[in-house]
């Protein structure tokens, strides 16, 4: 991890703001991206919450309805403008290009506005969801079709860059009041109600910024390398690298073919050298703990969410209903529930088993929640969970409960490429906090493209240890 640059990246992109040009934003070179199931790698990227709009990945947020009322405006709001991506211009720009610019800019702001709803009649998605929904499809467009390792090309990081200054500089403006004590010119101290960041914000947010700096990073770091890819298929324009195309081998074997769209990885009859085997593999862990990071901050943010009724409405009135006889039995029985053991013993061939199987248990884990709150009139967990001192630790519904999460969290665990669950894609749709839609969806493509980065190392690695067994 030594190796890789930790540096906090700057997120302004060296532009200056300016009073006199706050009308000459930069062009957004986000392209219109639709979400569908193959749009990138990472599943849990991919929520059902990016489907509600196909055309949110130019939107951008802004503090005021007019840019003639951001002149005067103090601090945090220059370092927004800053984040924007404004930049002076010189004289002889063509006025038909600033003027392009700036109806961008009201398209974007009107996109936010309307909630995707371009007829006007106010059936839009809230502002938290639409943020959300761009944040996902920047990610589609610029990372989307960036399946090597290699840099990211220079315009799409600069894309990547300021469109996420864009989204990232509405919480600026999300504060909490909290009492301070001042102290008078006569020495009396007096509480008073100061404004201060609110604190999910000001722990997380720095924090994404720092593991997406390092993401890049790591991409950066590969302008050289031993190895090379060649398209599924296709041998050519790679024939000067190596003398035997023979030496082409499948990658790992989690890679199906049903991803038959994603380059081979390729390296010479020699092998890769050992300093850059000790790069790869640091690069890998480094990117695997960024991931394990990123991952932690978004179950943070969705266990924070508020749970919609409409999925305390539609849980089964009987968890054994939900996960089935079988599991019911294994789960109430066992003296010691192994997790583990469970689910080796159910046999998971395929990535929609596991999903299917992970909303099962979680609706499941609810509906023995919810019965321990029953008597108290509460509709949700999150009503509920301050009783919980207050339960009989040996209550059946609370064993239960207690198996089903540690079963729901092993199965997370043993597929980190899960898709997100019926629960989490609900409290995406239905949250209304703008601060928690921008921490979750950040933290969930980060994590998607770090998966990704350390599935493309294991893949090269692979390769290379297959092209010497088979020298043997």
């Amino acid at each position: 991890m030594d190796s890789i640059s930790t540096s906090d990246e700057s997120y302004d992109t060296g532009y200056q703001p300016s009073l006199s040009s706050v009308d000459q934003t930069d062009q957004s070179l986000a392209e219109t991206t639709s979400l569908g199931g193959d749009s990138f790698a990472y599943c849990r990227t991919n929520s059902e919450a990016s489907v509600f709009s196909e055309h949110t990945d130019d939107i951008s947020y802004c503090e005021a309805v007019s840019p003639h009322s951001w002149q005067g405006l103090k601090s945090p709001a220059r370092v927004a403008l800053s984040r924007l991506g404004m930049r002076q211009h010189t004289h002889g720009l063509d006025e038909e290009i600033m003027d392009l610019e700036l109806e961008l800019m009201k398209e974007r702001f009107s996109r936010l506005l309307l909630g995707e709803d371009m007829s006007g009649s106010g059936k839009g998605v809230c502002t938290a969801v639409t943020i959300s929904n761009a944040i996902t499809n920047l990610y589609a467009s610029v990372f989307g079709q960036h399946q090597r390792l290699e840099p990211l090309h220079h315009e799409k990081k600069m894309m990547w860059k300021r469109e996420m200054n864009c989204f990232l500089s509405v919480c600026d403006y999300i504060l909490e009041f909290s009492p301070t004590l001042q102290k008078l010119k006569d020495g009396t101290a007096v509480e008073v109600m100061t404004s201060r960041p609110r604190s999910d914000i000001h722990i997380n947010l720095p924090a994404l910024r720092k593991l997406d700096a390092m993401l890049l990073d790591i991409l950066n770091s590969f302008q050289e390398s031993e190895f090379w890819y060649a398209e599924k298929g296709s041998m050519s324009g790679n024939a000067t690298r190596s003398g035997s195309f023979r030496k082409i081998v499948q990658p790992q074997p989690q890679r199906k073919e049903e991803k038959w769209w994603l380059p081979v990885p390729c390296v010479s009859p020699d092998g890769l050298s050992e300093k850059c085997k000790k790069n790869l593999r640091q690069k890998r862990d480094c990117a695997n703990q960024i991931h394990k990071a990123a991952m932690a901050i978004n179950t943070g943010i969705l266990a924070e969410m508020h749970i919609p009724e409409s999925y305390m409405a539609s849980l089964p009135k009987s968890g054994k209903a939900s996960v089935g006889d079988v599991i019911y039995r294994h789960m109430y029985s066992a003296e010691k529930f192994s997790p583990d053991h469970l689910l080796d013993s159910l046999n998971i061939s395929s990535e929609h088993e596991a999903l299917e199987l992970a909303d099962k248990v979680e609706a499941s884990m609810y509906t023995w929640r919810r019965k321990m709150g029953m008597t108290h009139s509460k509709s949700s967990w999150d009503m509920v969970k301050d009783l919980m001192s207050d339960v009989d630790r040996n209550d059946k519904n609370h064993v239960l409960a207690e198996r089903a999460e540690t079963l729901l969290l092993s199965l997370k665990q043993r597929y980190p490429e899960l898709s997100q669950t019926s629960l989490d894609t609900s409290k995406i749709h239905y949250n209304k906090d703008v601060g928690q839609a921008v921490l979750e969806s950040y933290s969930r493509v980060l994590e998607g493209l770090a998966f990704n980065i350390v599935a493309w190392i294991e893949d090269v690695l692979f390769v290379d240890k297959t092209i010497k067994n088979q020298d043997l």
